[in-house]
C-alpha cells in the first residue's frame, strides 16, 4: 500500500507540475527573452522548466513524511504504525497538491524578483545607450 501512495503522490506532483509549467512557459520564454536578448535565453527558459519539475516534484512528494507509514514512530515506545485508510488517503493526495504548488510558487517568486532586478538594470542601460 506504501508504494502505491508513494506511486500516486509522484504521479500527482508530477501532473500539478505540468500544469503549472504549461501555465507559465510563455510568460517565462518573454521574460528571459528580454532580459538576455540572445539564444542562451532558450536554455536558461529550459533550465527553469526542468528546475519547476525537481522543485514540484521534491516539494509535492514528502517522503520523510511518507515514512510514517511504513516505520513506528520513535518519540512513543510501544507506539504502531499509522494504517492508510481512505481519509488518509484523501490527506495525502491533498498534502501532495498544496505542497507542489506552494514549492513551485516559492520558486517561481524567486524568478520574478531577480527577473524584475534584472529587467530595470535593461532598461537603465537602454536608457543610457539611448542618450
Amino acid at each position: 500500500m506504501f508504494i502505491t501512495l508513494l506511486i500516486v503522490t509522484f504521479v500527482i506532483a508530477f501532473a500539478v507540475s505540468l500544469i503549472t509549467v504549461f501555465i507559465f512557459k510563455k510568460p517565462l520564454n518573454r521574460i528571459l527573452q528580454r532580459i538576455i536578448d540572445d539564444e542562451i535565453s532558450l536554455v536558461w527558459s529550459k533550465y527553469l522548466i526542468f528546475a519547476i519539475y525537481v522543485v514540484g516534484i521534491s516539494s509535492g512528494v514528502r517522503v520523510w513524511d511518507l515514512e510514517k507509514y511504513i516505520t513506528p514512530s520513535q518519540k512513543i515506545e510501544g507506539a504502531e504504525i499509522i494504517v492508510l485508510t481512505a481519509d488518509r488517503w484523501i490527506l495525502e493526495v491533498y498534502r501532495t497538491i498544496i505542497g507542489t504548488l506552494q514549492g513551485v510558487a516559492w520558486l517561481l517568486l524567486i524568478f520574478f524578483i531577480f527577473a524584475l532586478i534584472a529587467y530595470v538594470i535593461v532598461k537603465i542601460f537602454e536608457g543610457r545607450k539611448a542618450a
